[in-house]
C-alpha cells in the first residue's frame, strides 16, 4: 500500500513566536486512500494537505491596529444588540484581553479564561475565551467545551501537553498555540478553566440545514466557511458539511456570543446518520448512547455530542481514525470508528448536529479530579 509522508508535525507545530515552546516532533504518514478521502471541509480547507504543506505562524494574542485597515475604523467603538457594552475592533481582537459583551450570560469568567495562563505574557497569552468565547461555545475551529465534563477537559488539556493529541493536518495553525496554552497552565488553571467551561449547559448554538446547494462560500484565512459579501449565487454543497456563521457580521468580526451558527450538510445525511447513531448500522459501528448517554448530553466523565459543531466531531474522528488524537478516551472509540467510511462519519456528525437540546440542558455528571 502506498503511504505518503506529509512532514514532520513539529514543524507543522511552528511557535506562535520566537520564544514559543516547541512541540513533540513525530512522522506524518498517511496512505493514498487516507489522502484521497480526506475531510478537507472539517479543517477548514478546499483539499487535502500537499508533501511539505505546513502551518505558519499564528498571529500574536494582542493586536495594534492593522495597516492595511482605515484607523479610524479600527478604533470606532462598536456595539451588539441587547449590551450596553462597547469595544473598538482593535480590542476584540485582543486575545489576552477577552471583550464580554454578555457577562450576566455566564459565570464571572476566571483569569485563565480573561487573560491567559499567569506563565505566559502578553504577546504569547492568549485567554481561553478567546476562542472558545466566555459562554464556552466555540466556533467551527475550534472545541466547544461548555457543558463537558470537569475531567474530560482536564485529560484533553494534559493529552495536549503530552504529545498524545495533535492534529491530523498539518497545516492547522490554531493547534500548535493549543499545545503552547496548555503547556503553560498550571494545575490550579487547568481545574478553574475546566470547571468554568463545565459550569454552563450546552444550549442551543447549531442550525442544521439540509440542502444540495449554499450560498456562495469562501474559506477565510484557511479556517472557516464565510458567504461572499453582497453574492446571491449558490454553490453546490457536494459531500462537505459547510458550517458558516448565521451573521458574519456579528458572530465573526464582533464575535457576538448570542449569534449562533448554521450547518449546510447533504442530503439524506441526517436520516443515514440516525441509523448509525441510534443502531450502530447493522453493527458497522456501536450505539453512541452506549457511552454518550440516552440523550448523548454526556455521560459521567463522557463528553456529551448532541448538537455540536459537526466540523469539530469529524476532525475528531477523522483525527482518531489516522492515529494523531490519543489517550483516554480514544481506545473505547477504536473500535467504535474502525469500520466507518468518511461518509458514516460525515452523515453521523450531521445528525448529531440536528439534534435538539434543551434551552437549560442538565450539566454533565462529573467529579474534578486534582492534579496528578
Amino acid at each position: 500500500m502506498k503511504r505518503v509522508i506529509l512532514g514532520v508535525v513539529g514543524a507543522a507545530f511552528l511557535a506562535v513566536t520566537a520564544t514559543s515552546m516547541q512541540a513533540q516532533s513525530q512522522p506524518y504518514v498517511y496512505t493514498q486512500e487516507q489522502l484521497d478521502q480526506w475531510p478537507s471541509w472539517a479543517y477548514g480547507w478546499a483539499a487535502a494537505p500537499k508533501p511539505g504543506e505546513k502551518a505558519g505562524p499564528q498571529a500574536p494574542a494582542p493586536h495594534l491596529p492593522r495597516p492595511n485597515e482605515d484607523l479610524a475604523e479600527q478604533l470606532r467603538m462598536q456595539t451588539v444588540p441587547g449590551s450596553s457594552a462597547q469595544y473598538s475592533l482593535v480590542q476584540i481582537r485582543d486575545g489576552h484581553n477577552v471583550v464580554d459583551w454578555f457577562p450576566q450570560d455566564h459565570p464571572k469568567m476566571p483569569n485563565v479564561a480573561e487573560h491567559g495562563p499567569a506563565s505566559l505574557d502578553s504577546v504569547r497569552g492568549r485567554g481561553c475565551a478567546s476562542c472558545h468565547l466566555p459562554n464556552g461555545k466555540g466556533r467551527p475551529e475550534n472545541a466547544n467545551p461548555a457543558g463537558q465534563p470537569v475531567n474530560y477537559i482536564i485529560q484533553q488539556m494534559r493529552d495536549m501537553r503530552e504529545g498524545r493529541r495533535y492534529t491530523a493536518d498539518p497545516r492547522k495553525v490554531n493547534t500548535p498555540t493549543m499545545i503552547q496554552l496548555a503547556k503553560a497552565m498550571n494545575e490550579e488553571e487547568l481545574l478553574e478553566s475546566a470547571k468554568y467551561f463545565a459550569s454552563m449547559p450546552w444550549t442551543p448554538w447549531i442550525r442544521v440545514v439540509e440542502t444540495d446547494t449554499i450560498p456562495e462560500s469562501h474559506l477565510e484565512a484557511g479556517n472557516m466557511y464565510v458567504p461572499v459579501h453582497g453574492s446571491t449565487k449558490t454553490e453546490p454543497l457536494g459531500n462537505r458539511i459547510v458550517e458558516s456563521p448565521e451573521d458574519e457580521h456579528q458572530a465573526n468580526i464582533l464575535r457576538n456570543i448570542r449569534s449562533g451558527w448554521v450547518a449546510y450538510v447533504p442530503k439524506g445525511s441526517v436520516a443515514r446518520g440516525r441509523g448509525l447513531v441510534n443502531l450502530g448500522g447493522a453493527r458497522k459501528t456501536i450505539a453512541c448512547a452506549t457511552c454518550h448517554g440516552t440523550d448523548l448530553m454526556g455521560s459521567g466523565d463522557t463528553p456529551g455530542i448532541a448538537g455540536r459543531s459537526p466540523s469539530y466531531m469529524m476532525r475528531q474522528l477523522w483525527d482518531m481514525k489516522v492515529g494523531t488524537r490519543d489517550g483516554l478516551y480514544v481506545d473505547i472509540m477504536k473500535p467504535v470508528i474502525e469500520k466507518l467510511t468518511v461518509d458514516d462519519m460525515r452523515d453521523i456528525v450531521a445528525y448529531l448536529a440536528s439534534l435538539p437540546v434543551p434551552s437549560a440542558a442538565p450539566k454533565p455528571v462529573t467529579t474534578a479530579r486534582a492534579a496528578n
